[in-house]
């Protein structure tokens, strides 16, 4: 099989994939987007986005409003002893399913000229600055960029020899979709004992329940349901919301081995985008705005680089590792910090109780871990 040439390769179709592949496609580049699942699929996502990044997504042609998002303007946080607290969000967000979202984007990529391969990359090579990317069929393709967005941990990230992955994850991640009340412009983060559980609307007006635990703490149990009965419960909020609702799955999707170590934005020449480059605590709640806001950082660069704007791929890569570490390393502090503070269960309704009495610390501590509204360009 020859090599096919191409301009720029994406790994990985996610939201970081998708974006920075319709924005380069949108430049008139060639993209081709490799990703080894079908759309639509369900993902363990929290599936709420703040406002920051509508202007970028309508600047993409993409408007999640028209396809039914859930504007969200309130937050509630509760602790494992059933401290509550709520808030106006000081931006706002929206709801919207990852199997909703990642499928109409893949259909405006295809839309905009991106070439799309249901495939999964076994090796990535650069040489005489030129990737050779290779896949499980035995497609070989050569470009001048790859764009590595394939998600918190990847057989990649193995061959790539990422300190993060030789490290041990103890988070487990488990999401269901139910159908029953629940307010559509708020958004939920209720804590537990090892972990806490985000709820929200999305456009079909299901309730998504997304909640992150310490896997040492589930394993002393036989199976989800007995997890979720003997410690989730606990909190009264999330008692009410699986109790007074119908799955709509006919099981959760879980996913494993989930690592909050730090990573790098550009590993062997290759710019990474969303969790791929360093992933935000859930309970700061916007992974998915952070996934999408590296990819506007990556594609501009990139584009001004193929522009001869950027003069080598040295400066690229420096260029891009001090952008995405200005953008996200404050958010990722203050997430790890928040995380830690709500993982002490003696600590989690103190915290409450003093946000309760200066209750203007509370959009103040959302702020650290969102961005202003992007520039669409």
């Amino acid at each position: 099989m020859g090599i096919t040439k191409t301009d720029i390769v994406v790994i990985g179709g996610g939201l970081a994939g998708l974006t920075s592949a319709i924005h380069l496609a949108k430049a008139k580049y060639k993209v081709l987007l490799i990703e080894k699942n079908n759309y639509p699929k369900h993902k363990v996502c929290g599936e709420y986005i703040s406002n920051e990044v509508v202007p970028y997504l309508n600047y993409l042609g993409f408007d999640p409003f028209k396809f039914g998002a859930k504007r969200i303007s309130k937050f509630e946080l509760t602790t494992h002893n059933n401290k509550r607290i709520t808030a106006k969000l000081p931006l706002g967000g929206f709801g919207m399913s990852r199997y909703a979202m990642d499928f109409r984007l893949y259909q405006l990529a295809v839309q905009n000229g991106v070439e799309i391969l249901q495939d999964t990359v076994t090796n990535v090579v650069f040489n005489s600055n030129r990737f050779q990317v290779e896949t499980t069929t035995n497609a070989i393709f050569q470009s001048k960029i790859v764009i590595g967005a394939f998600g918190k941990r990847s057989n990649l990230d193995v061959q790539l020899q990422r300190p993060f992955i030789k490290k041990k994850s103890p988070y487990l991640g488990v999401k269901i979709h139910v159908s029953g009340d629940f307010p559509e412009d708020k958004v939920a983060l209720h804590n537990f004992k090892g972990g806490y559980c985000g709820v929200s609307k999305v456009e079909n007006n299901h309730i998504n329940l997304c909640y992150i635990t310490d896997f040492s703490a589930f394993k002393k149990f036989k199976d989800i349901d007995v997890f979720q009965k003997e410690i989730l419960f606990k909190n009264k909020a999330l008692q009410a919301i699986f109790n007074n609702t119908t799955p709509e799955f006919e099981k959760p999707i879980t996913i494993s081995q989930i690592s909050f170590e730090t990573k790098q934005p550009v590993e062997q020449h290759m710019i990474m985008c969303g969790d791929t480059a360093g992933m935000i605590h859930p309970l700061c709640g916007n992974g998915m705005g952070m996934a999408i806001r590296s990819a506007h950082l990556a594609s501009k660069l990139i584009i001004e680089y193929l522009q001869g704007k950027i003069e080598t791929r040295a400066i690229l890569e420096q260029r891009y590792t001090k952008a995405w570490k200005k953008t996200f390393s404050l958010r990722l502090k203050a997430g790890h910090t928040i995380a830690y503070l709500f993982r002490q269960n003696w600590l989690a309704p103190k915290l409450l109780v003093m946000l309760a009495v200066f209750p203007f610390l509370v959009p103040i501590i959302i702020k650290m871990t969102h961005g202003k509204p992007m520039v669409a360009d």
